[in-house]
């Protein structure tokens, strides 16, 4: 299968199209109404789309659309339900966004009829499997940061990587997220030092939008996407609100704040603040374990960044990021005035600075709007000094992105292509010790030149072909190729077919990825030769859009393989002492089956369903055995109403949770032996919001039920012994929660 699909793609031309921001041409506009003292009011979850085409979005929380141009349609329908549907021609837009004012048709004793904004849209154009989660989607549930995003989604789980650092475990396709190419607005982003808690690193109220697709990725994004893509796109500084604040509490003693704020110099010039405080000072130990249920958390998070469109061809956005994070775990009553020993609480202590800089440059020909070129890169050094217990674990890396790439096509735009160059420079350096004696590290410095290309084949609305190729030479490692292919077809109406296949490298960070286990005594033992991870993904996906009972239902089915070449194994089977890291020497496979179905059953109501089957396994301790922390199956159902003009809103989500292997603790003393399969059990989640003209209010619960996994900590009651573990996690950690939050929005003035 491998040597032929090499061979296909060899025969196909090496060019492709990207989608990125700065290679094509994007059309922006507002959604508004007219109010009766003659000011204009956004329209949240208005439809935007090409006439006669499938290709549309819908307009966000502050009215705003983006869509890319078409090439079968000059016209663009907005609609919005009590609202009359206008048709907007391409050469209505200037440089400047349209503002698109509808007026309302229907007029009940002065009640107007309003839908509830889109929260997940599917992609129905990108021949790669892809959903964007938006605004409306992400206030569903609390969302204080990206980690908590993933609540009403049946692709991706979220959950506690132990139970005393705060640390979480992201999964795509049955995988963890090191798998995952991790990317903010197509930077590749949240890599080794950050992998475990870079997703706390971005603030909910932040996003405007996460986009999620599975199995392997564009050519143009790199050669790292193995079982999908998260790209997080930030509020835009063109587009942000005069002012939002956003305050979150919980019954945890977790308080937060988050501030946006937008100038508008002129239509060419703009330029956005995003501002984050997190302060969590209290020892709670509901569980009577000596041990806190939830680490002291103190977050600065700051973000400015710019919009610059010099003239109609020329775009720039570029901006700077800070983070400092001090987060605190262990044993009640740590003295810090006493020595960090054996005569001391045990205590878990994590300092983190992460500096970052990104821009991305794009130029679109005056006399051909389909022909581009772009510039997108960052940089981040990030700092990480911490102490577990007796183990001291300090770390540095600086990483460096550049990505230039060109965009045309071939004749006409049914054949379109991208080629590009990129480089990335990686300096990792960690240690872990005791005292002055080194326990394992890494020292290592990576250069990787690359250059790549990619062809689309558009032959009609209903196929899509694209194919890539590209090679990179890592100064370590040496050079490989990097093959990707995506096909789409419509066969009937409203229903599409998706194959992918590809493959994709990663190099391994053993301690930073793996982090968490140092909430152990477990000993670190790691390989002095490993080599670069490599494998291949191949996918099948249907969607099918139908109406029954006079209701619109939006189903898929997917199917998605995962066949590792070479991996690094975490093992923590072979010694329940030791963790052990090594190359795979076997099979190491990951099936992944997954059935999602939404539809809205009576007005207003939006329901989503979805069951998930997951088969992964490797040659772990010298025999083929099913990875352990990964559920058998998960269930989903979520249920959002909301009131006429959406002035009430109820959201309710169940998520199942399947059996998952757990490692053996047989050789444990008795009191120290947990269970080598964990339960099936539900979460609860629940949450009321209430808006006002620029207020919101919402009060939420998290695990209605207070379902926990009970003495989560393996010896807790002697840390600093051979057999004490809080990584042993399965379920949930954290009791009942209670949350209260208020959203305040002031709009610009156009």
């Amino acid at each position: 299968m491998k040597r032929i699909l090499v061979l296909f793609l060899a025969l196909l031309p090496l060019f492709s199209i990207a989608k990125t921001d700065e290679g094509r041409k994007i059309f922006e506009g507002k959604i508004v109404e007219i109010l009766a003292n003659k000011k204009q009011a956004p329209l949240p979850g208005a439809s935007i789309f090409w006439k006669n085409t499938t290709q549309g979005t819908a307009s966000d929380a502050n009215g705003h659309f983006t869509l890319d141009a078409s090439k079968n349609s000059g016209i663009l329908i907005v609609q919005f339900v009590g609202y009359e549907t206008r048709e907007i021609k391409v050469s209505e837009f200037k440089d400047k966004e349209l503002i698109i004012e509808l007026s309302p048709n229907v007029e009940l004793n002065e009640v107007v009829v309003s839908r509830q904004r889109a929260g997940t849209i599917l992609d129905r154009e990108n021949p790669i499997q892809s959903q964007s989660i938006t605004g409306a989607e992400l206030c569903k549930a609390a969302c204080c940061n990206l980690a908590e995003s993933f609540e009403t989604n049946a692709s991706v789980d979220v959950s506690y990587a132990d139970a005393a650092t705060g640390a979480k475990s992201i999964k795509l396709l049955g995988l963890t997220g090191k798998y995952i190419e991790m990317m903010t607005e197509k930077n590749p982003n949240f890599k080794g030092l950050a992998s475990v808690y870079g997703m706390v690193y971005v603030p909910g109220p932040w996003m405007e939008s996460i986009q999620v697709s599975k199995g392997v990725g564009s050519v143009v994004n790199g050669f790292e996407s193995i079982t999908g893509q998260i790209n997080i796109e930030y509020q835009k500084p063109q587009n942000a609100p005069k002012l939002y604040l956003n305050g979150y509490t919980n019954s945890m003693g977790m308080s937060e704040g988050n501030l946006i704020t937008g100038v508008k110099f002129s239509n060419k010039l703009s330029t956005s603040i995003l501002a984050h405080g997190q302060d969590n000072t209290r020892e709670i130990d509901h569980n009577d374990d000596n041990f806190l249920d939830d680490p002291m958390v103190r977050q600065y998070n700051i973000v400015n960044r710019w919009h610059w469109k010099p003239s109609k061809e020329w775009i720039t956005q570029f901006g700077v990021k800070f983070i400092d994070e001090s987060r605190v775990g262990g044993q009640k009553g740590y003295d810090e005035s006493k020595t960090n020993d054996m005569n001391n609480a045990y205590r878990i202590d994590i300092d983190t600075r992460r500096y970052e800089a990104f821009a991305k440059i794009g130029y679109v020909f005056p006399k051909d709007d389909d022909k581009s070129f772009a510039l997108i890169t960052n940089f981040s050094s990030h700092e990480q000094k911490s102490f577990y217990g007796l183990r001291n674990y300090n770390a540095d890396q600086k990483y460096l992105y550049a990505n230039l790439l060109f965009q045309s096509y071939i004749g006409n735009l049914n054949h379109k292509y991208t080629a590009g160059l990129s480089f990335i420079y990686d300096d990792f350096n960690d240690n872990l010790f005791t005292g002055v004696n080194s326990l394992g590290g890494t020292d290592r410095s990576e250069k990787i030149a690359g250059a790549y290309a990619e062809y689309t084949w558009l032959p009609s609305d209903e196929i899509t072909l694209q194919t890539g190729l590209r090679y990179d030479h890592n100064s370590v490692y040496g050079g490989f190729v990097t093959p990707r292919l995506h096909f789409r077809y419509q066969y009937a109406e409203g229903s599409t077919l998706r194959l992918a296949a590809g493959s994709g490298r990663r190099t391994a960070n053993p301690i930073a990825e793996n982090s968490f286990l140092l909430a152990s005594n477990r000993t670190f033992n790691i390989a002095s030769d490993l080599k670069q991870e490599k494998a291949w993904n191949y996918g099948l996906s249907l969607t099918k859009y139908f109406n029954l009972f006079g209701q619109d239902f939006t189903a898929s089915a997917d199917f998605y393989r995962t066949e590792f070449q070479n991996q690094v194994i975490v093992d923590v089977d072979q010694n329940i002492n030791q963790v052990n890291f090594y190359n795979l020497d076997g099979q190491s496979y990951a099936n992944n089956y997954q059935v999602e179905l939404k539809f809205e059953p009576v007005n207003r109501l939006d329901v989503t369903t979805a069951i998930r089957f997951s088969d992964v396994k490797a040659d772990i301790d010298n025999k083929m055995q099913t990875v352990p922390y990964v559920n058998r199956y998960k269930g989903l159902v979520n249920l959002s109403y909301s009131t006429n003009m959406n002035i009430w809103q109820f959201d309710f989500t169940t998520q199942l949770n399947g059996d998952m292997r757990i490692p053996s603790t047989a050789n444990n003393p008795t009191e120290y032996q947990r269970r080598d399969k964990s339960p099936a059990y539900a979460l609860l989640n629940a949450q009321i919001t209430k808006r006002f003209k620029i207020w919101e209010v919402y009060v939420g619960v998290e695990n209605l039920g207070n379902y926990t996994q009970k003495n989560p900590i393996i010896a807790a009651d002697n840390p600093f012994g051979d057999n004490f573990d809080a990584s042993m996690i399965w379920g949930p950690i954290q009791e009942r929660k209670f949350y209260l939050g208020i959203r305040f929005t002031l709009d610009r003035d156009e």
